[in-house]
């Protein structure tokens, strides 16, 4: 029961850390470009880690490296790539809400390549908390918005994060959360040095708004990827992959607390669905799937 409890706080604290950490990437492309402000983002949270990753390469063994690789690649490199080209365009809380599809690839990844059996209530809370997201989308953004080619980025970030949540899941189950997060980050960013340099970050950050930008980014990084990533792959080591991905399901909630803030009106969408969402949740691990 403790874990159980302990859990829901882990996740929602999650949800809390990624929901705002759209609205500070946000901040850093006002003055950087997208490629910048993603490779920063990598940089700084791979030296952020440095620390752990002599400790992590004794731990590591031959089997761990090609999983290891591909979270760094598709977990980590691609997506913040993707994410930042897609908030050049897409509002931050349209991204957070398309980010929920993360849940149900998945799940669909589980089905297809791990044969694993999910229970009926696990579907369900799929179902239930996606449909609770897509009436929040469906009440702020039009059809325009929703078409937006600008979408299939932020989609394809999701499925490259289920991929890495699997292999995290059943290939480095027996590494530690802080060394996972410290050799991924090792394969996406020592690469992103050469790239900075040859581009005007270093002229911009020495003014006053690129250097408050890249305080924004600074805490993007450390706060909303290092930390953050160490403390999802704990809970994923603690839970099913499902129920870890179902944090993308209460970060558009997040993204509704910071329009409260701004003066926004919540509608009565906005509380059905809330409240849909967090029954998705619940469901989900209400009956966890054989592992």
């Amino acid at each position: 029961m403790r874990k159980t409890v302990s859990n829901y706080i882990l996740l929602v604290f999650l949800a809390i850390i990624w929901g705002s950490s759209f609205i500070l990437m946000k901040k850093g492309l006002e003055v950087y470009s997208y490629t910048e402000v993603a490779a920063l983002r990598l940089l700084i949270a791979f030296i952020s880690l440095s620390p752990f990753i002599f400790f992590a390469i004794k731990e590591i063994k031959k089997r761990h490296w090609i999983p290891v690789f591909i979270v760094g690649i598709f977990g980590n490199m691609f997506p913040a790539f993707l994410f930042t080209k897609a908030q050049t365009v897409l509002e931050s809380s349209l991204t957070g809400m398309l980010n929920s599809f993360t849940p149900f690839f998945t799940l669909l990844i589980v089905i297809l390549f791990f044969n694993y059996r999910v229970s009926q209530l696990n579907i369900l809370g799929l179902i239930v908390g996606l449909s609770g997201v897509i009436l929040l989308a469906f009440g702020d953004f039009s059809l325009q918005t929703i078409i937006s080619f600008n979408i299939f980025y932020v989609i394809l970030a999701t499925f490259f994060y289920a991929v890495s949540i699997n292999v995290i899941k059943y290939y480095l189950f027996d590494l530690d959360a802080i060394h996972i997060s410290a050799l991924a980050f090792l394969f996406c960013g020592p690469p992103m040095i050469p790239y900075l340099l040859g581009t005007e970050f270093l002229s911009l950050a020495t003014t006053d708004v690129g250097f408050e930008a890249l305080i924004y980014v600074i805490i993007l990084a450390i706060i909303g990827t290092s930390i953050a990533i160490i403390l999802f792959n704990y809970l994923l080591k603690r839970s099913s992959s499902i129920f870890a991905a179902s944090v993308t399901y209460l970060i558009p909630i997040v993204a509704i607390f910071w329009g409260l803030i701004d003066g926004e009106k919540i509608l009565i969408e906005y509380m059905i669905g809330v409240c849909m969402i967090l029954l998705g949740v619940y469901l989900v691990n209400k009956e966890p799937f054989n592992q």
